[in-house]
Parts: structure tokens; sequence; C-alpha cells
């Protein structure tokens, strides 16, 4: 199947964390990521281009390794809950390593710089959780899917990663249940 990226988490970070489909459903889980074409897909769809020198297998495992740090700490804020502390200290080496590798470039506001994908990813990862209102965040409400997303609706009402993928599958469902169980009544 082609892939199409899908940046419906309203953040870089979210997006990069949803390239695991189905990340709640051990028998269809798929690492969006695994295949190098689908590395360069959605690389380009949020807009970061690769060198070829960047493209490979060192930018794959960084990315990765910031897919799974972002998600260890988001899916229990995004459910109400605290990270535990080891995945908090993981997160802080990531920030760290990407403060200490960008280049200052204003002070008002502090603005940062990174020369490679890498590291304008682990600054990404640090903006998410510097820059947004995360009680905004939420998961996909799929029981299966396990998507993020910043809630940005007005009212906070949003319930799915995408309403016409996960919201249709849970309007069609509630319909066949309605019809089903009129049925037999």
């Amino acid at each position: 199947m082609d892939y199409r990226p899908e940046l419906v988490g309203g953040h870089l970070v979210l997006d990069l964390v949803n390239t695991v489909a189905w990340r709640l459903d051990d028998r269809r889980r798929v690492d969006r990521l695994a295949d190098p074409g689908n590395l360069r897909k959605w690389l380009t769809a949020t807009g970061l281009e690769p060198s070829d020198r960047e493209a490979g297998t060192a930018l794959h495992d960084t990315l990765v390794h910031c897919r799974e740090t972002a998600y260890a700490v988001l899916h229990p804020l995004a459910l109400g809950a605290e990270p535990a502390a080891d995945d908090l200290a993981v997160l802080r080496e990531l920030i760290e390593d990407a403060v200490r590798k960008a280049s200052l470039v204003s002070s008002r506001p502090l603005t940062w710089h990174a020369d490679t994908i890498a590291d304008r990813v682990r600054l990404s990862v640090w903006r998410l959780f510097e820059d947004e209102d995360l009680s905004r965040l939420r998961q996909c409400d799929d029981g299966e899917c396990g998507w993020l997303f910043l809630d940005r609706s007005k009212n906070g009402s949003r319930r799915w990663c995408s309403s016409a993928d996960c919201g249709n599958r849970a309007r069609a469902r509630r319909h066949y249940q309605r019809r089903h169980t009129g049925a037999s009544a």
C-alpha cells in the first residue's frame, strides 16, 4: 500500500509519534518509518527535506529514538497521568543534546538553529514541551489507534485523530450496532 503521511497531530513531534499506525493493537501495529521510502515521504511532507548525506540509517535511528522518547512521556500526559521518571530522564538527555548542538540565533525571542534534520527534530521535541499547552493533548478515541494530537478546537471537544478516518469508523460501528440491536429486539 502506498504510504501518504497524515499530519494530523498539530505539531511536528506528534506527527512523528503518529508514524506508528495502530500503536495500541499489537496485531495491526505498523512502523511507517521502517521503510526508507516512507521515511523520505514523511520528511518531505513535513518540510524536512534531507540531503543525500543526511538520509540513512543514522537519521532513521535518531528519529525513532525521538519518536519513542516523546511517546513515552506524551502518552501518559494525554491520559491525564504523570510520565515515569526514567522516561523524563531520557527526554532531558535528548533535549540537552539538542541545545548543546544548536546555535543561538536571537535572544529576543530566544531562537535556536540546528544544522541537521536530526537536531531540528530534537529541538522540536523541546519546543513541544516548552511552547504548547499540553493540557490540550489528546489520544484518539479509537481504542486501537493510539495517535496523539493537540485539540485546538474552541471547546476542546475533538475526539479522533481524523474525523474522516477513525471518526467515520466509530460512526459506522455505532450505526451498525443500532441497526442490529433494533433488528433483534
